[in-house]
């Protein structure tokens, strides 16, 4: 059906960085004239988009974003690329630094290591469908992961730490804060300086008790929703 297609186009359209949450739609008729097609059609288009929650009618208004369906819903503790081919989105994960270091104080003390014991780190720019949504600084220690390479980290780092090393992760602690990206954040994010994106720290341990991983991503908080279900324990 055709006012299915003009949605799905629509779709598309509202997760690029032509839309912010809250931007406007154009008008029905404007859209009528681009798709060449009828009003009627282009609302049955919106009313499935308004289905999906990823619009809301404003009476005497118009038809604004709500929110975008890139998005992580957390209820349990799944890897960034196992999350998003679950939606069915290209992912790809380019290494821009890997190397080993001696840990220094701070990373140290997350991953509760000796300071100066050897740890890999590298920087990933996580990209889905061709934008990038995320800037990753990863830091695992060397004495956990013999043979961590290059092509590990442009796959799943999950993957890798669960089925090729057997080390089970059963949880993890993460961290939320708003900041401004600055210009080389800003460049790798393909967003404007001072943009506000989301800082967050993620450490990662194993049912062994051993912390595998402490990373610090930066996500396009315009391109990238997450959302909590938490329970409430009794």
């Amino acid at each position: 059906m055709i006012y299915k297609s003009i949605a799905d186009r629509l779709r598309i359209r509202l997760n690029s960085a032509d839309y912010n949450i809250g931007s406007p739609l154009p008008s029905e008729v404007r859209l009528a004239g681009e798709f060449g097609v009828s009003r009627m059609t282009i609302r049955k288009a919106i009313d499935l988009l308004v289905s999906w929650g990823l619009v809301v009618r404003r009476h005497g208004s118009g038809t604004y974003v709500a929110k975008k369906d890139v998005h992580h819903e957390t209820t349990n503790l799944t890897g960034f690329i196992e999350v998003m081919r679950n939606q069915g989105k290209e992912v790809v994960s380019e290494v821009l630094e890997f190397n080993v270091m001696p840990a220094p104080p701070a990373i140290a003390s997350q991953l509760r290591i000796n300071i100066d014991e050897r740890i890999y780190y590298s920087r990933r720019v996580r990209s889905v469908d061709g934008k990038p949504l995320m800037v990753e600084d990863s830091y695992m220690p060397v004495k956990l992961f013999r043979n961590l390479s290059v092509a590990h980290l442009e796959g799943s780092k999950f993957s890798y730490i669960e089925d090729e090393c057997h080390i089970i992760v059963c949880g993890n602690y993460e961290s939320l804060t708003p900041v401004l990206a600055d210009k080389k954040m800003a460049k790798l994010l393909n967003i404007n300086e001072l943009t506000p994106i989301l800082r967050i720290t993620s450490l990662s341990y194993s049912d062994s008790g051993d912390y595998v991983n402490y990373s610090v991503m930066f996500r396009n908080a315009s391109e990238y929703q997450v959302d909590y279900h938490l329970r409430r324990v009794h």
